[in-house]
This record gives C-alpha cells, structure tokens and sequence, in this order.
C-alpha cells in the first residue's frame, strides 16, 4: 500500500540531497547573480551579514556529536536504536550568551541526518532543515554548524530527518545568561520522551500504520478507553493496527491527547523502574529545565504537594506565576522553581490522558526514600505557556502589524491528512504556499485549529509574542477550535519552517514555510 506519508520518506531518502543541493546552490552567487525567486536563501550572504550583528562575546564553544546506532535496553528489554555519543539522552550542551558555538556531527547512520538547534534565534543556513537550509550530512560524513548564542534560555537540539528524532538523537542545550538575576541554588535538566522504538516497534512503522487513518464511520460506542493495539485490524484497510490509540482524552489539550500508544516513558533517558537522582539539601531553591522531547504525548509536570514557581517558557523569562503542575506540549520548554524540604520529593510527569508515568526524585534531608506511593494524578493549579505573561524585560516594542498571515490547522484522524491551510507540505516544493515576509516587518500571524486534535506548533528562528502581552514562545499548544495570535519581529532573513511538533502530524504534512523576500 502506498501512502503520502510513505512516498514522502521515500523522496526524502532518496532524493532530498538532490532537492537540497539544487535549491541551495542555483543562486551560488547571489550578489551578481539576482534570485529569480527573490528569495533570501540560505546561501544569501545577508545572512552572514546578521550573524555579524549579533552580539560576541569573543569565546568559542566546540563540541562533537557522533550520530550512530547502539545497543541498550528498557524495561528489560535488549534493543537497538539510535542516539548521539551512545545515549538515550544526548550529551548536555552549554555555552554563554554571545559565544559561538561549534559542534562538528559525525554520521556513522545508515542514511543522512541533519541537526535543528530548536528555540534559537539563529543563522538561517545553520537551522538544520534538510531541503530547506542544507543538504542532509550523508552516511558516513561530518558536517559542522557554527552560530552565535544570540539569548539565554533552555533550548534543545534533535534530528530534522524524517523520524529520526522518535528514537534517541535528541539532547539538551543550555545557554546561561552571564548577568543571570535569579535565585537558586542549583538546576536540574530534565528531557521527558515517550519511548516505543525495539520495543513495540519502530517509528516508521507508526508512520505508516497511522498513514492509513482511521475508518470513522463505524460504531464507536462502547470504544472509549480502547487503545488501537488492541484491535486486530483496521477494517477500512485490512492492515493490523499495533500502535495507533483511541481513548486517551484530556479536557485540559480539549478532547484527544494522542495517536499512539506508548510503552514506557523517560525521565532523563530512565524508565520508571530506575528513576534518575538529584542531591539537595534542605532549604535548596532547584531550578528545573523541563523539555518535552516526546513525539506524541504532552506531560503534566508537577511536585506532589509542593508548589512550583514557573520563571520561563522557551527560554524567555515570564511574569512568576505559582501552580501545582503544568503542562508542556513536544517541543516546549518550562523553567520552575522548587524549595527543597527534609525529605526525598519526586519530580513526577503525566501523560496528559494517557497511562504511565515517568519521574525522578531529589534527595534532600536523610531519609532519600520516598514516602507512600506515587499520586495518579496532578491537580490543583495547573499552567501552561500559552497561559503566562511576558516579563517586562522581553515584551516586544509596541507597534502595529505590517503583515499579517493566516494559518489554519487542517486535517483529520481519518485521513491523516495534517496540514496548513488545507495544504500538505510538499518536500519536493516546500516554497509552494509559503508565507512572504520582508526585513524589519511586525508580523502578526492568526493560528485557527480547525482540527479535532491539539497541535503543538512552532516556529524555527524566532520567537514571537503571545497576543495581549502573552509569553515570549517558540512552540505553543493551540486547541480544538481555538484561535492563537502572536506577533514577532523579521529580524532574522531566510527560510524558516513553522509546523506542529507532533512528529507523525509534522511527517503527515503539516509544515509550512515563512519565507523572507528581497
């Protein structure tokens, strides 16, 4: 059977070198040669031109990532997948506002990659978009990004290549703020990801059993609460269903929560079964970096019967806002703040309206065992960045829209036809219904969900403003039926994808491209 999820990895895999270098290198010399599309490409030397403008701080950071399969296991399981340096978590990268950061990538892959350093506000032909911003780094091949560290914040990198990032080539990056005015004593970075590769599968066989939808025709009572695994087949389509859930609900992301069933999910590359460990003491102020690398699942985050302090959203600092648990969409990043006590306390996320959890704990006082079991359940307060407000220091001048766009969220689970505008996103056109913008233009984008799914969307190379002096974000859970609007500045000349974060819906079609014009 043949799918547009299928035939757009098998252009990928086959082709996308040849896409990329074409596209890349028809304007090899755009200061003699105009670009007939007018388009500010990669390659456009403006582009070297805004790097130097951002601030320096004179020192270098270099770092090298080999991208290569290992063995390991979880849940005493032995399985083989793919990570960066052998890791189900990536190495933990840091550097300081200004520095330059180098990391060199070893493919040691069966097929190209790429690497996206996601929340940046960085070069556009460092962005690490195959068929947009580069060629993939070949099997075997070395390639090395190098851009400046323009703002604090806690950031992450992972594939860009089709799937790859749904197993385990993903990792932290932590850019500290040299002038940094917060009080703690010490952080924790923490990635939570939803776990099924050489467990109950692999990612592309999600691709493409999902790639068939789902008949939602049929008789659906009686099914809430069943999850696809436990079907025998799809009877539109004769295939076996193993992966795709039905059921998981969250009032909290409006109705659905997710696609596919998952097996085990991780707290630091660590399933439940062996948490990872923070030391404190009592009194500790601990900053957590939350970031949610999964591909399917939203986690609720929360210290049973503590409360959090949130302090950022994707890096930006937000007007401190106290909750008892909050939210994160695939991709978000929340910075919080918990007051140690004299005794062992978990850091625990939820699936939000799925089954499982995963958590780690902080020793504080002398007793590092946990008393009484873990809570099913995280409520009271309970916050997202779509909810915070934007701290004085990084609200965005006022001034009026010079360009407006309109995105609306299409699709559905029958068809798994995810897009924007009604449009799926076209690797061998990716400029076909891109969003034109210009330099130093106030863009203000309207984003309806027109589906029956929430989308985490983002957008690559800026961040933008939430209306009503909402957080400054790069990725924001929009709803069911719900309307967003954000604003940012076109400071940053290129390509730059925006699509949901969800990563079956994003491989599905739903990406587009804002594209800068000369």
């Amino acid at each position: 059977m043949t799918s547009p999820l299928t035939t757009r990895r098998a252009f990928l895999g086959a082709s996308v070198g040849t896409l990329a270098l074409a596209g890349l290198t028809a304007c090899s010399d755009p200061a003699t040669s105009p670009q007939p599309s007018g388009r500010i490409l990669p390659t456009d030397p403006l582009i070297a031109e805004y790097e130097k403008r951002r601030a320096s701080s004179g020192a270098t950071v270099a770092n090298r990532l080999s991208a290569a399969p290992f063995k390991t296991s979880l849940q005493d399981q032995s399985l083989t997948t793919w990570g960066y340096d052998n890791s189900l978590n990536g190495p933990l990268l840091r550097a300081k506002t200004g520095d330059l950061l180098n990391v060199t990538v070893d493919n040691d892959l069966p097929e190209g990659t790429s690497v996206h350093w996601h929340g940046l506000a960085l070069r556009n032909d460092a962005d690490g978009v195959q068929g947009v911003t580069q060629e993939p780094i070949a099997a075997g091949g070395t390639y090395t990004y190098g851009f400046r560290l323009s703002h604090p914040g806690t950031y992450w990198y992972h594939s860009h290549f089709d799937t790859q990032r749904e197993r385990a080539l993903y990792g932290a990056l932590i850019v500290e703020d040299p002038n940094e005015t917060l009080d703690y004593d010490q952080e924790w970075v923490v990635i939570l990801d939803d776990w099924l590769d050489g467990i109950t599968g692999t990612p592309e066989e999600v691709v493409e059993e999902l790639s068939a939808g789902m008949d939602m025709s049929g008789d659906m009572e009686g099914m809430e609460g069943m999850d696809h695994g436990s079907m025998s087949e799809d009877s539109s389509s004769g295939m076996p269903m193993k992966h795709m859930l039905m059921g998981a609900e969250s009032d909290y992301l409006g109705g659905d929560a997710g696609d596919v069933k998952i097996p085990v999910h991780l707290f630091n590359g660590r399933p439940p079964a062996e948490p990872d460990t923070l030391d404190g003491k009592p009194g500790d102020r601990v900053r957590l970096r939350l970031i949610n690398a999964a591909g399917d699942t939203a986690y609720r985050v929360g210290v049973p019967g503590q409360e959090l302090t949130i302090t950022h959203t994707d890096g930006f600092p937000v007007q401190p806002r106290q909750a008892d648990a909050v939210v994160l969409g695939m991709g978000e990043r929340l910075d919080v703040l918990v007051t140690l006590g004299d005794q062992a306390v978990p850091v625990l996320a939820l699936p939000e309206g799925k089954t499982g959890h995963s958590y780690g704990i902080i020793h504080a006082g002398s007793n590092t065992a946990l008393s009484g079991q873990l809570p099913q359940t995280l409520g009271g307060t309970v916050l997202d960045g779509s909810r915070l407000k934007a701290h004085e220091s990084v609200l965005l001048a006022p001034r009026d829209p010079t360009r407006n766009h309109e995105l609306r969220l299409t699709g559905s689970m029958a068809d798994y036809d995810w897009g924007i505008n009604g449009r799926r996103f076209d690797p061998a056109n990716p400029f076909d219904g891109a969003f034109k913008l210009r330099l130093d233009e106030r863009v203000r984008v309207t984003m309806t969900n027109d589906t029956d799914m929430w989308h985490p969307m983002h957008l690559h190379g800026h961040t933008f403003q939430l209306a009503d002096n909402g957080a400054r974000k790069d990725t924001v859970i929009v709803k069911p039926r719900q309307t967003i609007v954000f604003d940012f500045e076109a400071d940053n000349p290129g390509q730059w994808l925006t699509h949901c974060h969800n990563a079956y819906h994003a491989e599905a079609g739903m990406m587009g491209v804002f594209s800068y014009i000369h």
